[in-house]
């Protein structure tokens, strides 16, 4: 709050001082103006050498000043008087105020400006005061004679004074306000802020369930709203922490124990009992080096820079995607459509979930079955537009009952199981780089028939799909 009313005191302060340096400013330059006015004048009337009044001709300096002087208005706060020969004989009407002759310190401070024969306009400082004077000295080569016009400037600047000290009280009255409206609406605006404290400060590492209560749209409203996503991330994170401390004891604790029984139960005499245990705890350690890998992978589909989407041309993609699963197996491949059109997406972490989706393909097919592949750009739900590639093969299929088992981690279904090893977190990557992306992962399949697996990915701006003409063989 006292920031507050700083920045306004020291933003009024500040314009106070401006507008006064302005307002000096000007005030010295229209007595500039005039005094510049005043010495054209009067030169022009001493050029002439007639007195516009009568048409007199005038035969002397003395006489130029008498005229002027006679016919010369003063302003609020000046004064004039003529300087003829060294001596002061011309001086302003007594009803003119401003009495520059009453003025010792100032006369003599004058005397030589008008014996020097150069026009000046200067700053003259008495004890009586501050004055802004012109001399505008004359000659004919026989008299000499000076005009001395003089301002008054503490009276000139009275008004811009009498200006700051109203702006002083007015300022001094607003920073007063604001002061009051401040203590009011931050009071007011503090308040919910105390409320989110105490609500986030009721959250710790063992309950990541409680949410701040969003009220209203103003900012601590959308304040409360970005500490709940926030909140929901650190949820995620945490769980995922969790679940991957759990995954990993779980997971490792089977080989583990197995290397260790062998190695407690190995005879170091025996060649063949050495060779054995050591391809055994190889293998062991292969399939935790593996294991390590995909739940390293999992760790990381919940980060945000998981995926990194570039503009992807999708037939290129289909085609790379193709070739590299051919090698993947003994099997007849084929390629029943190809998407046409740029999409936005990570294309290496679509290859690796399609890649992905055509190995369990090829483990739980048979050899010389056909493998589909395939993509297209359709319409999803709603009015998204969205990119499907699929890989379908005549493989075991799964039962209906377990369609959403093979979804979690770990899970392998008992056909699964006998066909062939594996631990079972392939598929719980594909649906995370899916998830990823904003789409989604489906599966359809019929037991003795095989299984279809379509990843849906939202793309913008699609072209149409064009559906292959002909199948393409691997």
């Amino acid at each position: 709050m006292w920031t507050i009313v700083l920045v306004a005191s020291v933003a009024l302060a500040t314009s106070g001082a401006a507008v006064w340096m302005l307002d000096l400013r000007s005030t010295h330059a229209d007595i500039d103006d005039r005094l510049v006015l005043t010495r054209q004048e009067l030169r022009r009337l001493a050029s002439t050498g007639v007195d516009p009044a009568s048409g007199t001709p005038l035969t002397d300096p003395g006489q130029v000043l008498q005229t002027y002087m006679g016919h010369s208005v003063l302003g609020s706060g000046e004064g004039q008087l003529g300087i003829v020969d060294g001596a002061v004989r011309l001086v302003s009407a007594d009803s003119i105020e401003m009495r520059p002759e009453s003025d010792a310190e100032l006369v003599e401070q004058l005397l030589p400006m008008a014996n020097s024969g150069n026009s000046t306009i200067s700053d003259v400082k008495t004890a009586a005061g501050r004055y802004r004077v012109l001399v505008v000295p004359l000659s004919d080569g026989h008299t000499t004679a000076a005009l001395v016009r003089a301002v008054d400037l503490d009276a000139a600047e009275a008004g811009v004074w009498r200006t700051m000290r109203l702006y002083a009280a007015a300022a001094s009255v607003t920073v007063v306000l604001v002061t009051a409206l401040a203590w009011l609406s931050i009071g007011r605006l503090l308040r919910p802020i105390w409320e989110l404290r105490n609500a986030t400060e009721s959250i710790d590492e063992r309950d990541l369930t409680t949410r701040v209560r969003v009220r209203g749209r103003d900012d601590l409203s959308a304040l409360a709203a970005a500490v709940n996503r926030m909140l929901d991330r650190v949820q995620r994170a945490v769980e995922a922490q969790r679940e991957l401390l759990d995954d990993v004891g779980h997971e490792l604790r089977t080989p583990i124990t197995v290397v260790r029984g062998h190695l407690e139960l190995i005879d170091p005499a025996d060649p063949e009992d050495v060779r054995q245990t050591s391809e055994l705890a190889l293998d062991e350690l292969d399939r935790m080096s593996a294991l390590v890998g995909d739940l390293l992978e999992l760790a990381r589909s919940s980060q945000s820079d998981f995926v990194t989407p570039e503009a992807t041309d999708a037939e290129t993609l289909t085609m790379q995607v193709f070739d590299k699963a051919s090698a993947l197996g003994e099997r007849r491949w084929r390629l029943e459509a190809c998407a046409s059109g740029t999409v936005m997406l990570d294309p290496a972490r679509i290859t690796q979930a399609w890649l992905q989706l055509a190995a369990n393909a090829v483990k739980y097919s048979e050899e010389d079955s056909r493998i589909w592949l395939g993509s297209a750009i359709g319409a999803g739900f709603g009015t998204d537009t969205e990119l499907r590639v699929w890989v379908r093969d005549e493989g075991i299929g799964i039962a209906p009952q377990d369609l959403e088992k093979v979804r979690r981690r770990f899970a392998r279904t008992a056909q699964a199981q006998r066909r062939a090893a594996g631990s079972g977190l392939g598929l719980s990557i594909v649906e995370n780089i899916a998830d990823a992306h904003g789409g989604g992962l489906d599966i359809a399949s019929e037991i003795g028939r095989g299984s279809t697996f379509t990843l849906r990915i939202p793309v913008r701006l699609p072209e149409p799909a064009r559906p292959g003409a002909a199948e393409r063989d691997g």
